[in-house]
């Protein structure tokens, strides 16, 4: 704390004490603060009252608070347990996991020659699009992947192509 000098008396000590006291700095407890506070304190007091007044409307109710849901066969939430004499057993060995293997049967030709019609071309900038036959998607097609001449309205056959804006029609030929 303060050490004491020889020099220095106590009453010198007792003034010097009461002028650090009268410098402090006064509180810092304005008004707003206050009404802060009250509002804050209000607010946890009117919380305690809607839980206690939440907590007496379930005891009288007679529930528990969580109501159950059960799973039926078809993956619905229900409110009643599944009969359980209808419950299917499987055998581990049955579940598949991962991707199936595919079998002969399974596997589709796919035909990567398609047929359209051709909506535009330009002769001039060398490109246009062709409207496929099957799902009515319209193609990019440029002069370089054209195998025979083409105009408007003409049925293409044609394979497509990844190109940098989507699928291109190449190997176009007129049928």
């Amino acid at each position: 704390m303060f050490y004491m000098s020889p020099r220095i008396s106590i009453p010198l000590l007792q003034n010097l004490l009461l002028s650090l006291k009268l410098r402090m700095a006064k509180s810092q407890q304005t008004f707003n603060k206050t009404e802060k506070e009250k509002k804050r304190l209000k607010k946890r007091e009117e919380k305690k009252k809607k839980m206690l007044a939440r907590k007496a409307a379930a005891k009288e109710s007679g529930t528990s608070g969580i109501p159950l849901a059960y799973v039926d066969f078809n993956g619905n939430l229900v409110d009643t347990p599944p009969d359980p004499a209808m419950k299917v057993e499987i055998e581990a060995e049955d579940i598949v996991l991962g991707i199936p293997k595919k079998e002969e049967g399974d596997v589709e030709e796919f035909d990567p020659v398609r047929n359209g019609k051709v909506s535009f071309f330009d002769t001039t900038k060398g490109f246009g699009f062709i409207i496929d036959a099957e799902n009515n998607e319209k193609y990019f097609v440029h002069v370089s992947g054209l195998i025979d001449e083409i105009m408007e309205n003409d049925k293409v056959s044609y394979e497509l192509e990844k190109g940098m804006k989507g699928m291109n029609a190449v190997r176009v030929k007129k049928i």
